[in-house]
């Protein structure tokens, strides 16, 4: 039996009219799509009004593209788009961090907050972020579909060996593989569909949305917990973390660690509001 996986998946799905349509955007767009589906489930059984939920849809989507490219360029990339700033437009070329998309969904929510729901933030949150677990799931998983993200070399046999010049290889170059390597991108995939799993678990079973913050809590503690070990076994994304003890996304996500069990154990604390899923319609 073979010792390790050797991944030649394109990331490229098919092209029309030399635009191509690639298994990432595929993903991100499913993502959604589901998540819609969820969060209208979520919004109805709490009796929510009428278009709340196609407006914070709307809010998160934009959120999420604005926060991830700005939160590459500025976290990953800034000596570069400093000089540079037209090229933080082109997004088609790549580039967006998680951590910036999370802090742009949280701008974007405190906003809705404040002008659709009239409510604590928290209310949004905790129902957001159910379906944005699955949603990082799948984003993984087009990760993998472009050979990036991905860990130290393993003797593991679930090793996989990556495309290294990718690009090149999809113009008709003899592939150059990496040592078989830790598909990290499968294992924050796992890890935040669990979550997912969990986040459902507690809202639907439990009725943890009568408890403010403590779904939105066990999102932040689950996710970015999970990303700050599986960063142990990744390789970093910029040279400047080299010399880092801790890198930028390990960095990153301790403040969300912190805030996540901050609202777990206030939300244990608060009694419970029975008025968090009873609406009148406007």
């Amino acid at each position: 039996m073979l010792d390790f996986i050797t991944w030649t998946a394109d990331p490229a799905i098919f092209s029309i009219f030399s635009r191509e349509i690639r298994w990432y955007g595929l993903f991100f767009a499913i993502g959604f799509l589901i998540g819609y589906q969820i969060e209208d489930k979520i919004f109805k059984h709490d009796k929510a009004p009428e278009g709340w939920v196609d407006k914070i849809f709307i809010y998160t989507i934009i959120a999420t593209v604005i926060g991830a490219r700005l939160g590459h360029c500025l976290f990953y990339g800034w000596d570069y788009y400093s000089q540079h700033p037209i090229e933080i437009l082109k997004i088609w070329e790549g580039g967006l961090a998680s951590h910036g998309g999370a802090i742009g969904i949280i701008i974007a929510i405190l906003i809705y907050s404040k002008k659709v729901t009239h409510k604590n933030p928290l209310w949004a949150f905790d129902r957001l972020v159910i379906p944005t677990a699955l949603v990082g799931a799948l984003i993984r998983m087009g990760n993998l579909m472009n050979h990036e993200i991905y860990g130290h070399p393993t003797h593991l046999p679930w090793g996989f060996r990556f495309i290294e010049n990718i690009t090149a290889w999809r113009q008709g170059m003899e592939p150059i593989f990496s040592a078989p390597s830790h598909p990290t991108q499968i294992y924050e995939a796992l890890c935040y569909f669990i979550i997912f799993l969990l986040l459902m678990y507690m809202y639907w079973k439990k009725n943890a949305g009568q408890r403010q913050g403590l779904i939105f809590g066990v999102f932040l503690v689950g996710v970015f917990f999970s990303r700050f070990c599986i960063e142990f076994l990744k390789n970093n994304q910029e040279e400047f973390e080299e010399n880092m003890i801790l890198n930028m996304g390990q960095l990153l996500s301790i403040p969300f660690v912190i805030f996540g069990i901050y609202l777990i154990i206030r939300a244990l604390k608060q009694p419970i509001d029975t008025g968090a899923i009873i609406y009148k319609k406007h």
